[in-house]
């Protein structure tokens, strides 16, 4: 007996010596990985610039030396580093020219991809050439390589044009068979984020509000298709209604949707014609090495920076360990810490408040709010739409020095709701519990799931729901220099397209990150400076910890297990974790692009 036992404890403490220095060796190799050397892949003369569309796009990636380590293939491509090399590759004599290897994007919104084509099309400008190549095109893919002066399909594949389709799923039956109900407290016609908890099926005014910014976000698909490939937008939008997915491949050549027909092993010789040069006679290269090639320019020697801030995803007061795992998400007090110090910064002469959120936390907004008008007391401030600036978004944009957004970005939605759980049935009916409750005054114990609200804290409630609506409508007036009524007006919880939020004054001008960048530089008066991106992103230890804290690559396996479902997950399950009172636009909105 002895024996097994000093065997058996020998054989443990063998296994945790052995885990110990795998773990110390393989953060060593990750930390050597995240710290290699740009200057190891340099871009060689007489290069294609490779971009990969497949993957998931945001606004900024983390560089994640873990997914490469554990063979994790899933691609992440932020927004900021493909615009980066892009402009790089225009700019230099290195690169002649860009490929577009087509795949299937996840996350990208139209505003996004609108964002990414116009840098296609600026790259044109330069007199170097783009071709496209796909196995297969998704719509939003066959929207960007459109720009390509050769696009190529395989001789069996598909082209996904087909029209916008925007889902909004209902969990009213569900939560009914469970026994939950929600009770709801808001201000807005349009305020449609509580409709699935309510509903089970889409009222007339969110219909005809997604109806209204649906159609002018396919129009400009289509406009900007048709341009490019020198056909009329009534001629595309016919086709679009033939089922072309199913069509052949000679059927998309035959009808200018694509230039040529051939399979994957062609395209080397097909860049090498448009380089002009033998197939083994060119180089190519791939984003990281060009934003590093871009990144490594000198900068400007007056000191002068024009700081962007990314604001991405939910607004929340706190981070919770899952929202850690689940992606980018805009934290109140972190915020404000962070914009205080932009503020303080007397070498930042200008920020640039970059905005993808559908909003959240009405409290966090209100708090972020107050610290952009302290920037907006010392020095300017911009706002730069990307693919969302709904409700909280626009809460913390509205008091801009001046507003930026794409055509198709999705914004407005000025409206507040709160939302109170009430299980009753769950736990009476279902679980058989029966609780009771002493109290000493009235409203000692609101917020008891286990039975409605009454008649005096509804009152109180809607008051208090009231009430932020009006400090909400106040806000974006005073910042949009009009009255509260205009407000309110076009407001009821409305989205609203770019395009029609311009005509509306919600916001100034159409355009992208670069045109925010440059009303910033007229506004604080300067010729000669440096962009500055903040927050800074994690470095190799603080993407362990939140790997530690978060669980991420338990979730990512599970965004990849659930696909386009994984949005109705995240709402449902984060549900609980949401400030009651909410500044937010029925934020999980599936695009089939």
């Amino acid at each position: 007996m002895k024996d097994f036992l000093k065997y058996m404890l020998a054989t443990i403490a063998g296994i945790i010596v052995v885990a110990l220095i795998i773990s110390v060796f393989s953060l060593l190799t990750l930390v050597g990985i995240a710290s290699m050397d740009s200057s190891a892949s340099p871009v060689l003369d007489n290069s294609v610039l490779v971009i990969k569309l497949d993957g998931t796009i945001s606004e900024r990636a983390q560089e994640n030396p873990f997914a490469q380590f554990l063979g994790d293939e899933a691609q992440e491509s932020g927004l900021d580093d493909l615009l980066a090399s892009i402009k790089c590759a225009k700019e230099s004599d290195k690169i002649k020219g860009i490929y577009l290897e087509g795949g299937a994007l996840a996350g990208a919104t139209p505003a996004t991809l609108e964002e990414l084509r116009n840098a296609l099309l600026d790259f044109k400008t330069s007199g170097k050439f783009i071709m496209a190549y796909a196995d297969n095109y998704t719509q939003g893919t066959y929207y960007l390589c459109s720009t390509a002066d050769s696009l190529v399909i395989n001789p069996q594949g598909m082209l996904e044009w087909k029209g916008l389709a925007l889902q909004t799923i209902y969990y009213k039956n569900l939560l009914e068979k469970v026994g939950i109900s929600m009770q709801v407290f808001k201000v807005g016609t349009y305020k449609s984020a509580v409709e699935p908890y309510l509903l089970d099926d889409m009222s007339d005014a969110n219909r005809e509000q997604i109806t209204t910014f649906e159609s002018e976000i396919w129009n400009k698909m289509l406009k900007d298709v048709s341009k490019s490939r020198n056909m009329k937008a009534e001629e595309l939008n016919a086709l679009t209604d033939s089922a072309l997915m199913f069509k052949s491949a000679k059927f998309y050549k035959k009808n200018n949707l694509v230039d040529k027909i051939a399979y994957t092993d062609a395209v080397p010789q097909i860049l090498a014609n448009m380089m002009e040069c033998e197939k083994d006679d060119y180089n190519t290269t791939n984003v990281a090495d060009v934003t590093a090639l871009a990144q490594s320019k000198p900068k400007s020697t007056s000191g002068n920076l024009i700081a962007v801030y990314y604001a991405e995803g939910e607004i929340v007061q706190e981070e919770s360990a899952s929202m850690l795992a689940q992606g980018a998400s805009i934290v109140g007090p972190k915020v404000v810490e962070d914009l205080k110090e932009l503020a303080e910064d007397e070498d930042v002469k200008a920020v640039v408040l970059r905005v993808n959120s559908p909003g959240g936390s009405a409290y966090a907004s209100e708090q972020i709010w107050n610290q952009v008008m302290n920037i907006k007391a010392n020095k300017p401030i911009i706002v730069s739409m990307g693919g969302y600036a709904a409700s909280g978004g626009y809460y913390i944009s509205c008091a801009a020095d001046w507003i930026v957004a794409e055509p198709t970005t999705l914004t407005g939605s000025i409206g507040i709701f709160g939302m109170f759980p009430e299980a009753s049935k769950l736990i009476n009916d279902k679980l058989g519990l029966n609780f009771v409750t002493v109290k000493t005054n009235e409203f000692a114990d609101f917020g008891d799931l286990s039975r409605k609200v009454s008649d005096n804290e509804a009152a109180a409630l809607q008051g208090y729901i009231n009430r932020g609506y009006e400090l909400f409508t106040k806000r974006c007036a005073d910042g949009r220099h009009v009255s509260q009524d205009s407000i309110k007006a076009i407001a009821e919880g409305r989205v609203w397209a770019g395009v029609h939020a311009k005509k509306i004054g919600l916001v100034d001008q159409l355009g992208n990150l670069d045109d925010a960048i440059e009303v910033a530089k007229k506004k604080a008066k300067i010729d000669d400076y440096t962009v500055k991106s903040y927050p800074a992103k994690q470095n190799v230890f603080d993407q362990l910890i939140n790997q530690v804290k978060g669980n991420s690559y338990a979730d990512a396996k599970l965004k990849e297990s659930l696909g386009e479902f994984y949005g109705v997950f995240n709402s449902v399950t984060n549900m609980a974790r949401k400030d009651h009172v909410q500044a937010a636009m029925p934020y999980y909105l599936k695009f089939n692009l």
